[in-house]
């Protein structure tokens, strides 16, 4: 079987991954959310958080990687910027399933109009009634 090649407007797979697995952590999105609008130094980034100074680098790199931030060295020194492509990538794809979740939100509006004016009885959309099953005694 061949490997899936994304069109043009479908992100690559391997892109997703990332940018899921970066999201996927507290830590980094709390990074991301400090980054929205301005550049840091990794210093700066690492003040509010609880851990060493390493473990803040470590999830950056995951960042970068991901191509969620950039980072530009100036000697020992390290400014990072958001870079929010990758977002918008898996934003779009998320998206394209919101037409299912749309269907069950209007389906469930249906379901509490009825309720609400006491209409589920002669609603052909209303599953039928549970049958009591009679017991058995041996």
């Amino acid at each position: 079987m061949a490997a899936f090649e994304p069109t043009p407007e479908e992100p690559d797979p391997a892109v997703l991954d990332r940018v899921f697995a970066a999201l996927a952590d507290p830590v980094r999105r709390a990074i991301l959310r400090r980054l929205d609008g301005r550049d840091l130094l990794v210093s700066e980034l690492a003040e509010p958080f609880a851990i060493s100074l390493q473990a803040v680098s470590r999830h950056i790199q995951v960042l970068v990687r991901a191509g969620l931030v950039t980072q530009e060295r100036t000697g020992r020194i390290s400014r990072c910027r958001l870079d929010a492509g990758p977002i918008y990538q898996a934003a779009v794809w998320v998206n394209r399933y919101s037409k299912y979740w749309q269907a069950q939100f209007d389906t469930l509006a249906v379901w509490l109009d009825e309720i609400e004016h006491g209409k589920t009885a002669a609603s052909p959309a209303a599953p039928p009634p549970r049958a009591k099953r009679a017991r058995r005694r041996a």
